[in-house]
């Protein structure tokens, strides 16, 4: 009777301590909210940006071009596999198209690595963590809290479903 009592013990005790590594982020370590990643899958573009001083101040995204550049702008995500591509084609702004790496965390964070030409994806250590807002079945927004001259602003992407 104690033998079977010990193995009940030990068998509670062996899946109560199961591992979570497979769930973790991959800039953040924080845990994945599914939900908010499928209902992202899709083709998007970005119809907006807009942020304090917007007249005055210009913003540099995401260390590829002005902010406003990124207006029209074409973003596909694919929940599955968190992959994706982003491609900026507006007239008078620099052309730009790369893969991308995204989830959204359990926090409300998207995190977004940019994933050069001829670079793997798991060798991609730095990242953009932008915060999900407003999300519904056809809009959502991206939002980045930068610094301008000592204070924090926040840079707001408008995302609109396309297709």
């Amino acid at each position: 009777m104690k033998k079977i009592i010990t193995m009940i013990i030990v068998a509670i005790l062996v899946f109560a301590c199961k591992s979570t590594s497979g769930t973790n982020s991959p800039i953040t370590g924080a845990k994945l909210d599914k939900g908010s990643q499928v209902a992202i899958k899709g083709n998007w573009k970005i119809t907006n940006v807009s942020f304090p001083g917007s007249d005055y101040i210009k913003v540099n995204s995401f260390q590829i071009a002005d902010s406003k550049c990124f207006v029209e702008s074409t973003w596909n995500f694919i929940s599955n596999n968190n992959k994706g591509s982003m491609n900026l084609t507006k007239a008078g702004c620099p052309a730009f198209s790369s893969p991308i790496i995204w989830s959204i965390n359990k926090e409300g964070f998207f995190v977004l690595k940019i994933v050069e030409a001829g670079t793997k994806s798991k060798t991609v250590t730095q990242g953009y963590l932008l915060r999900v807002a407003n999300q519904t079945e056809n809009s959502f927004q991206l939002i980045d809290t930068i610094n301008v001259g000592g204070q924090n602003k926040e840079v707001t992407y408008q995302f609109e479903k396309i297709n």
